[in-house]
C-alpha cells in the first residue's frame, strides 16, 4: 500500500537528524517501524508512535573522514565511521539512480549483513520497499536519503561470518531450521554469541536459478515466521530477526539484478540459521492464538502494543499471510514489553 499522505516522508525527515544507534550499540528502529506503519495504511499513527519512541533517539554522530573510492575498504566495518558512510551514500545516490547504487554495493555489503544484529539489512529492506512503493508517483528525497542511511549503517557495521562448517541439513526450510543446534553457551550479546556459531545445516545449497532462489527465500521467511509462534519464548526480541532479516532480503530482490538473487538467498539462510542457533530455546512450546483475527486486527494489536520488534514481525507475518504467521505475530505481542511513554 502506498502512503499518499506524506506522513512517511515527514517522519523520515524528522528521523534523519538522529543517528543509526543509541548507547553505542543499540539500533534506532524508528525508520523501519514508521515505514511498516505507512505500508499497512497506518500513516496517521506514524507521528504518534514516533513521539513515544523519540526519547530513545540520539543525535547524529560526528564525521571522521570522507569515504572515497580509494579508501572505502579501510572504512568498512568501522562503527565510528557511520556518518562518513551515510554521507558517502548520500552523494552516490545524488549522482546515480538508486537502483544502480544498490546493485554495486549489495554484493559488497552482503557478506557482512550479520553486523548490527542484522538491523542494517533490515533497514535497507524497509527503505527499498518505500522506494518501490513510491516509484509510481515519483521517488521522494526523504526516501532516497533513507536508503543512504540504511546502506551507510550497514557499511559501518559490516561484519562477515567465515569458516562455518557445513552440517547435515534438510530439504525444507522448516526442517533445516529444526536441524539447527543451539550454541553451547547462550549468554552475552549478539557479537559474542555469533562468534560461537561454528557450523550450520546445509539448506538450498544447490540452488543456481534466480527464480528458484526467490521461491526458496519465500519459503525461508514463511518457515522462520511460523517458528516464532512455538520458539519465540527463547528470546522474544532477538528471534524476530530470524524472520525479518531474510524478509528484508526478499523485499530487496525486485530492485536487484537477478544475478544477485542466489547469493542473497545463501546469506539470508546463514543469518536466519545463525540467529536460531544463538537464541532458540531447547524445546518448543505449543501455542494457540486467542481467537481468530483478521490480518488488519492483528496489525492493529501490534500498533496498540507499540514495540518496534512486534510491529516489524507483524509486518513480516502479513507478508506471509497465513494463519500460522498471524499466530506468530500475536505470540510476539504476548511475549514482548509494550512501548510506553
Amino acid at each position: 500500500m502506498t502512503d499518499t499522505t506524506g506522513m512517511l516522508d515527514e517522519a523520515l525527515q524528522r528521523l534523519h537528524g538522529s543517528g543509526p544507534e543509541r548507547l553505542g550499540r543499540l539500533t534506532n528502529h524508528a525508520p523501519m517501524a514508521v515505514e511498516a506503519l505507512a505500508a499497512h495504511g497506518r500513516a496517521g499513527s506514524v507521528h504518534r508512535w514516533l513521539d513515544l519512541y523519540a526519547p530513545r533517539l540520539e543525535e547524529f554522530p560526528p564525521e571522521v573522514e570522507t569515504v572515497t573510492a580509494a579508501n572505502w575498504r579501510c572504512a568498512l566495518g568501522d562503527p565510528r565511521r557511520a556518518a562518513d558512510w551515510i554521507d558517502h551514500f548520500g552523494r552516490e545516490i545524488a549522482d546515480r539512480p538508486w537502483r544502480e547504487v544498490l546493485a554495486v554495493w549489495w554484493p559488497r555489503l552482503l557478506p557482512g549483513l550479520y553486523g548490527g544484529s542484522t538491523h542494517p539489512v533490515i533497514r535497507v529492506g524497509h527503505a527499498v520497499r518505500g522506494l518501490l512503493a513510491g516509484e509510481a508517483g515519483g521517488v521522494t528525497g526523504p526516501r532516497l536519503a533513507e536508503l543512504a542511511h540504511g546502506l551507510g549503517y550497514w557499511a559501518a557495521r559490516f561484519h562477515p561470518v567465515d569458516g562455518l562448517a557445513p552440517l547435515p541439513g534438510a530439504d525444507s526450510a522448516a526442517a533445516a531450521l529444526d536441524a539447527v543446534a543451539p550454541i553451547a553457551a547462550r549468554d552475552g550479546g549478539f557479537p559474542a554469541r555469533l562468534g560461537r556459531v561454528t557450523g550450520l545445516p546445509v539448506w538450498a545449497a544447490a540452488t543456481t536459478d534466480p527464480d528458484e532462489a526467490h521461491r526458496r527465500l519465500t519459503e525461508l521467511v514463511r518457515a522462520a515466521t511460523h517458528r516464532y509462534a512455538t520458539h519465540g519464548h527463547g528470546e522474544a526480541t532477538m528471534l524476530v530477526h530470524a524472520a525479518t532479516a531474510p524478509n528484508a532480503v526478499l523485499r530487496t530482490l525486485p530492485a536487484l539484478p537477478r544475478v544477485l538473487w542466489v547469493p542473497s538467498l545463501r546469506a539470508a539462510w546463514t543469518a536466519s540459521a545463525a540467529v536460531t542457533a544463538m537464541y532458540a530455546p531447547d524445546t518448543p512450546a505449543a501455542y494457540s492464538p486467542p481467537g481468530t483475527c483478521t490480518p488488519e486486527e492483528v496489525f492493529e494489536r501490534a500498533v496498540a502494543h507499540g514495540d518496534e520488534h512486534v510491529i516489524k514481525l507483524t509486518d513480516t507475518a502479513l507478508d506471509v499471510g497465513d494463519a500460522q504467521a498471524l499466530a506468530a505475530a500475536l505470540r510476539s505481542v504476548e511475549l514482548s514489553e509494550p512501548l510506553v511513554a
